[in-house]
């Protein structure tokens, strides 16, 4: 979208400013996470007054109310308390680490964040941007993220084959930066304009796991900006190899590279099979 350019330009900027000081891309854009989500949650609350889901002395006024050394130190006590929360902030701050311990990279990334009112963004604006900037990381080859970027015209591809349906249960179980559930929310959300449908599709109908922290920092943001699941995040931090699903779905929505070939091989599909009396899985595995 042509309105996030201007922003997504900034943020680029910075984001050569950094690495230029030694910060790579895939810490930039973490610290750029924990801090747009401190801010939107303090934008919540001073414009529309809702309770803040951050502790106290640990929320973005208490991370930008200092100056020098004090805005780096504010801001690792508040990364060590957000770490152990519940519920979407924990998840979000899951090991969190701050990775910029220069308070001069600190405050230029705190002042372009500071500089915008987000909520006033539509969502698909926060999205798109979010995406763009998370594309971008997946291009990284020095960064090694690209492993975690499924190119996003191949998801939707995937997703109009498969069809899921509004009402529907829809896991990625290597879900990386949470691109299937968000095509799928695109491709299901039109197809209903029931009150409760809605929420059910925004709240309890998609779910996804990664075994990377990181990455499961990334996803929940990314569903977060999206609109998706405000209190807790679909994304869970756990290796799906390790047990059986306690609960079954519809349909999965995964990629994997087969073993002996390279990343650009041809993919194969699996088509829709029964996995009990009342519960069907699509597999969609190239």
């Amino acid at each position: 979208m042509p309105e996030t350019a201007p922003l997504l330009k900034k943020v680029s900027d910075l984001a050569d400013v950094m690495a230029a000081g030694g910060v790579g891309f895939t810490d930039y854009l973490t610290q750029l996470t924990y801090l747009l989500f401190l801010k939107m949650d303090a934008e919540r609350s001073d414009v529309f007054g809702e309770p803040s889901e951050i502790p106290e002395g640990c929320r973005w006024r208490d991370v930008i109310a200092f100056d020098g050394e004090a805005p780096v130190k504010a801001y690792d006590k508040a990364l060590a308390v957000l770490s152990g929360q519940g519920g979407l902030v924990g998840t979000i701050f899951t090991k969190a680490q701050n990775k910029l311990s220069s308070p001069v990279h600190l405050k230029k990334l705190l002042d372009l964040i500071d500089a915008q009112n987000w909520l006033s963004l539509d969502t698909d604006l926060k999205g798109d941007l979010y995406e763009k900037v998370l594309e971008k990381n997946g291009s990284d080859r020095k960064s090694g993220a690209g492993q975690y970027f499924t190119p996003r015209a191949l998801i939707r591809a995937i997703v109009d084959v498969t069809d899921p349906r509004i009402g529907e249960t829809v896991l990625d179980p290597a879900c990386g930066t949470a691109g299937f559930l968000l095509a799928a929310f695109e491709h299901m959300k039109g197809q209903s304009a029931d009150a409760a449908r809605q929420r059910f599709l925004r709240a309890k109908a998609l779910s996804g796991v990664d075994n990377t922290p990181l990455v499961v920092t990334l996803a929940s943001m990314n569903c977060y900006l999206h609109g998706l699941s405000p209190k807790e995040s679909p994304i869970r931090c756990a290796d799906s190899h390790e047990k059986e699903p306690e609960t079954l779905v519809d349909v999965v929505l995964a990629t994997r590279e087969p073993p002996t070939s390279p990343p650009s091989a041809p993919t194969s599909s699996l088509p829709r099979a029964t996995t009990s009396s009342t519960s069907s899985s699509t597999s969609c595995c190239p």
